[in-house]
């Protein structure tokens, strides 16, 4: 499958819009990694926020991929991913793609977040898909409580942002156009999240947003979500 990647009308971050085209399938989860499925693999829980069905936070780029590693080793011990398939964070081009679940307007609903009646930081026709400060106090709700998108994905937009296998670059100038990820071996580099969160405002809810975040920082306002890929579809250079 192929989509056009990033925009025109937004941040220079977001630009040239390329083509991308995907080389092998992969599957992402509904939703973010929730605490209770975080504490089942790791055996802690680091949140603020309290709840089971709740997405983790308060973890690093690092501790999510030291939690695809450990779920991988223990997914293929009791059978349910074959020794040729792996946990791991989407690269960029994986989580726009699914983000915009086949859409290409600003959100994977449509263009506009506020109606006219709105004020403020109030977003009306975005607030029934995503988390945002407009609608949220903090990260309380449970995984999966607004609207999906279009392909039954939960939570892009808003709630956390969620992070992804590539490092930071500046824009899309000379970035893959075959779905892989940039620069994901680097270490001790800037990382990409996506989607905004309940802390940020509707114009970085959307579908195109990048954003830049040191691999060990850990914040209340990032967490991450997973896929399922074949070795040989693995996050690479």
């Amino acid at each position: 499958k192929s989509f056009q990647m990033g925009s025109t009308k937004w941040s220079k971050s977001e630009q040239p819009v390329r083509t991308v085209t995907f080389g092998g399938g992969f599957s992402i989860a509904r939703n973010e990694v929730t605490q209770e499925l975080y504490e089942a693999v790791m055996e802690k829980n680091p949140s603020v926020w309290g709840g089971p069905r709740n997405s983790v936070e308060m973890v690093s780029w690092r501790d999510a991929i030291e939690f695809c590693a450990e779920a991988t080793k223990l997914m293929r011990t009791v059978g349910t991913i074959k020794a040729n398939e792996e946990i791991r964070l989407p690269t960029e081009a994986e989580w726009e793609y699914c983000c915009r679940a086949g859409s290409t307007t600003t959100y994977s609903f449509g263009d506009l977040a506020t109606a006219d009646s709105d004020a403020r930081n109030k977003a009306s026709l975005l607030a029934p898909y995503g988390w945002h400060t407009g609608n949220a106090a903090g990260n309380d709700p449970p995984v999966g409580a607004l609207k999906p998108n279009a392909w039954g994905l939960y939570d892009m937009h808003g709630y956390l942002w969620e992070y992804t296998a590539d490092a930071w670059h500046g824009d899309y100038k000379n970035a893959p156009v075959d779905g892989k990820s940039w620069d994901s071996e680097k270490q001790y580099v800037q990382r990409i999240i996506r989607g905004g969160s309940w802390r940020d405002r509707y114009e970085l809810l959307r579908s195109s947003v990048r954003w830049a975040v040191p691999d060990h920082v850990r914040s209340d306002a990032v967490g991450f979500r997973c896929v399922k890929a074949t070795v040989e579809h693995a996050a690479a250079d």
